[in-house]
């Protein structure tokens, strides 16, 4: 097995990370509703500033976290696994959770997918996409309605970590951890997906202090929906393209190199567009980046404190509410949820508290739809915690106790 593939597997089973070179994924994305309008302008300049932002902004208003009404009854939630690891799942796991109170109450397990580490939904609602975190790399549609498994296609790579699908409903995005490349495959009108319509491995720059090799870790849709951003730890940057619509071909259109050795593992948007938030895994830290739609540029503002103190703490994934007020970020060393008030229309992160995650090693964390529930995947625990989220203030309150799922690595509300 090669030194990639072998990262991979340390990033799998062991989940005391070691050193800077490896690192694990979460699930869901979202961070709450977002818009894609026609694709702009290009741009091929590499992009490195640091992001800007005024200081001495008001403080951020209440968090209206969600303009979706609040659900009645039971909700659907999805859960990823490994499936060829020690005390994993068997497949993904089903359970439907109520909105008013976070109970979560389990319903069965789809079988036919290997290590579903990671999940993602179509945006009819109507199919879901897991990755096959494995050397030999695939991606599998599932029909919700049945439960039908409409097939795997190979990724290209190893150790898939991530995927996406685009506003459009028509590719699907995937990042290959171990051999450090990006993937896009085709979804036809059934849901069910095609062969491999592109590939990219990050062949440069070099990697990071630690690395031995690139590892993509996520592959999103920038709210422009025209360029796509792919984050790679291995050699500490973010690459943008452009994704042509009509055929799946990307076009690498600029960089954004962070410190090195910060090991970037997750990117999120502000719902304004002009601003991200970017999760450093290596260096526990967090990054404000201005991004710029018409070129699709992204640039990385200084680092920032996670909260968490002086030991190892891997941070896993940000969310930001609907309204943009508030951010929040897993820590996996800390165990505990980091709270960020966000100024200056985005352009500011302002630590607020931490909170105990209630689990063992938050590998993902998720919103419900309405913004009013987030739910956290606590991989070693096999857990996965529900708390409130403070239309006030943002604060968060645990929702009962936490609900067992094996080896919880993602946790996909609906």
């Amino acid at each position: 097995m090669s030194s990639a593939n072998g990262g991979w597997n340390r990033r799998r089973f062991v989940g005391a990370l070691a050193g800077a070179g490896a690192g694990l994924v979460g699930c869901s994305t979202s961070s709450g509703p977002s818009s894609a309008p026609t694709p702009p302008g290009r741009s091929s300049d590499p992009a490195s500033s640091r992001a800007a932002g005024s200081p001495g902004a008001a403080s951020p208003s209440p968090a209206r976290t969600s303009s979706v009404p609040a659900r009645k009854g039971p909700s659907p939630l999805y859960l990823g696994t490994y499936t060829s690891g020690e005390g994993g799942g068997t497949g993904i796991g089903v359970a439907a959770y109520d909105a008013g109170s976070g109970r979560i109450t389990g319903t069965g397990t789809i079988t036919g997918v290997t290590d579903p580490s990671y999940l993602a939904s179509h945006p009819d609602g109507r199919t879901l996409y897991a990755v096959a975190e494995r050397e030999a790399g695939a991606v599998t549609a599932v029909r919700l309605s049945d439960r039908k498994v409409l097939g795997s296609r190979s990724t290209g790579g190893a150790g898939p970590c991530h995927l996406s699908v685009h506003p459009g409903g028509r590719w699907l995005l995937s990042a290959n951890y171990g051999s450090g490349s990006v993937a896009v495959h085709p979804i036809d009108s059934s849901g069910a997906l095609g062969e491999l319509r592109d590939l990219v491995t990050h062949s440069s720059p070099a990697p990071g202090p630690g690395q031995e090799g690139p590892h993509a870790h996520q592959f999103l849709t920038a709210p422009d929906g025209g360029h796509v951003l792919a984050v790679d730890l291995g050699t500490d940057t973010v690459y943008s393209y452009r994704l042509n619509e009509r055929t799946g071909a990307l076009t690498e259109v600029s960089r954004a190199r962070t410190r090195a050795g910060a090991g970037p593992r997750h990117l999120t948007f502000h719902p304004g567009g002009r601003y991200a938030y970017l999760a450093n895994e290596s260096d526990d830290t967090v990054a404000v980046c201005a991004y710029d739609r018409a070129s699709g540029r992204l640039s990385v503002g200084a680092p920032q404190s996670t909260g968490t103190g002086s030991g190892t703490n891997y941070p896993a994934q940000l969310l930001v509410t609907a309204n943009g007020s508030y951010a929040y970020l897993a820590n996996r060393g800390h165990n505990s949820l980091t709270r960020y008030a966000v100024e200056a229309d985005g352009a500011r992160l302002r630590l607020l508290d931490t909170v105990p995650v209630h689990g063992d090693f938050p590998r993902q964390i998720a919103f419900s739809p309405d913004g009013r529930l987030l739910f956290a995947a606590n991989q070693r625990s096999g857990t996965v915690s529900v708390f409130h989220v403070d239309a006030a203030d943002g604060g968060l309150r645990l929702a009962g106790e936490p609900f067992a799922s094996p080896v919880a690595v993602c946790a996909l509300p609906l």
